[in-house]
């Protein structure tokens, strides 16, 4: 799945979102809109299950493949993006197969944008390791959609799980819609959330960040909708991290769509469990903020 966004002229009447989650399309939730809709219970640290590896839930979709060598980072384990990736492409199959994947959001007009992501890593598999990804909904309310993300090893023992947030949206009315029955047919019954640790709410950074040099998008950065992909922003913020850094949790909201051309103002701080990194315009409006928990190496 990749990121969608509003037209550049559109922009401008887009306020951010008090808390939301994370594949295939990036969002900003217009004010005058947030305020129709009921807040849904759910939300990152809230509602949880206390299964972190569900046996069986009928709306689950698996793929298995093998760490590959293009997937893994410069500890020859698979990357923290290349999970993202993963995750994204096993939500899309999902979608395909239930024939309620692009073509059909193209027809209708309508979009699931990721708004969020919550990533824990147990452990990363190292290269030629085969791997089960899978995913399932768990609930939809008004404007809102979760959806579960697991990676098992080949033991079956599940080490990395995500919880993400999205949004339906209207592209022809350039607002949110409510999540019909039509949209969810598919899926049949959902699952419970996932076990996950505990999140503080909306992101915030720190006013004492310092920046780091402006990044300018580039046409590797890109989907096929002309943005920079999700799992993009991770990677450019991860180059600002000490290298003997390993990320254990990844918090990410993503405010606002980056095109070509587009220059990010990193902005990063220490906290006491990791770093806080946002990616800025040069007025400090976010494009993302992510919080990256860890420990040295």
């Amino acid at each position: 799945m990749r990121s969608y966004s509003l037209l550049k002229r559109n922009e401008e009447e887009f306020e951010e979102p008090e808390r939301a989650h994370g594949s295939v399309r990036s969002y900003s939730l217009l004010k005058r809109n947030e305020e129709k809709f009921e807040e849904p219970e759910r939300a990152h640290g809230s509602v949880r299950s206390t299964d972190i590896c569900p046996k069986e839930v009928r709306s689950m979709y698996t793929f298995e493949s093998r760490v590959r060598y293009s997937e893994t980072d410069e500890s020859g384990r698979l990357s923290v993006t290349g999970i993202m990736n993963y995750f994204q492409d096993c939500s899309t199959f999902q979608s395909e197969d239930l024939h309620m994947g692009l073509s059909h959001l193209e027809q209708v007009r309508r979009a699931w944008w990721l708004n969020s992501w919550q990533i824990v890593v147990s452990r990363y598999p190292a290269l030629g390791e085969r791997i089960r990804i899978s995913t399932y909904p768990y609930g939809f309310r008004g404007i809102y959609g979760y959806r579960n993300f697991l990676l098992q090893d080949e033991a079956g023992e599940c080490i990395v799980r995500a919880d993400s947030r999205w949004v339906f949206y209207d592209l022809e009315h350039e607002c949110p819609a409510r999540v019909t029955q039509e949209e969810i047919r598919g899926y049949g019954e959902l699952g419970s959330p996932l076990s996950m640790p505990e999140t503080q709410g909306r992101l915030c950074l720190p006013e004492n960040c310092g920046e780091k040099e402006p990044v300018t998008v580039s046409r590797h950065h890109l989907d096929t909708n002309f943005h920079v992909n999700n799992a993009r922003y991770v990677e450019i913020a991860r180059e600002f991290l000490p290298e003997n850094f390993e990320i254990e949790e990844l918090l990410a909201e993503y405010r606002k769509a980056a095109v070509l051309g587009d220059v990010m103002i990193p902005r990063i701080c220490r906290t006491e469990d990791g770093y806080m990194v946002s990616l800025t315009e040069q007025s400090g409006r976010p494009f993302v903020n992510m919080k990256l928990k860890g420990r040295l190496k």
